[in-house]
């Protein structure tokens, strides 16, 4: 087994040239994000882009729109990929805040959420998150705060 940095694991991963037996240090793609089929579809070191395809049938709520917990899962896939690609092997990330603004009722449709940070620190780092329709309007954004662990404080996460 040959651990790769995560930033190269994911760009392998979306290119689809990933070599057997390669692996990285956090676990991709996602379980959650395999249940939702939501993809990572484009990826720079703190940045990603993740899309989704949604389906009122799958993911509607009571109203007969797109649930406004799926967009916050896509915004927060996209904010935690673009943070697992600056932090280093040993260490570890939460959030620590998420707040999200809806902007447009969602139907089925294609989605992609780009996340990229507003504020970088040592410790907390600020992400904006906007999530695209696929006729380019905004249908929402997020802001989370997203704490680096490492220690003791990243083991077992």
């Amino acid at each position: 087994m040959k651990k790769i940095p995560i930033l190269e694991y994911i760009d392998k991963m979306i290119s689809g040239n990933l070599q057997e037996g390669e692996k990285t240090y956090f676990n991709y793609p996602t379980p959650i994000s395999n249940t939702l089929s939501i993809e990572i579809i484009g990826i720079k070191p703190g940045e990603a882009k993740l899309a989704i395809n949604t389906n009122t049938e799958l993911h509607g709520n009571q109203q007969g729109t797109i649930h406004g917990g799926l967009l916050c899962e896509l915004a927060d896939a996209a904010i935690g990929t673009a943070h697992s690609t600056i932090v280093m092997e040993g260490e570890s990330f939460t959030s620590i805040d998420f707040k999200i603004n809806f902007f447009r009722p969602v139907w089925n449709d294609r989605l992609t959420a780009y996340a990229e940070p507003i504020n970088k620190g040592r410790t907390i780092t600020t992400y904006k998150c906007d999530i695209f329709k696929s006729d380019g309007k905004l249908a929402a954004s997020a802001v989370s705060l997203v704490m680096t662990l490492n220690g003791d404080r990243a083991k077992g996460r």
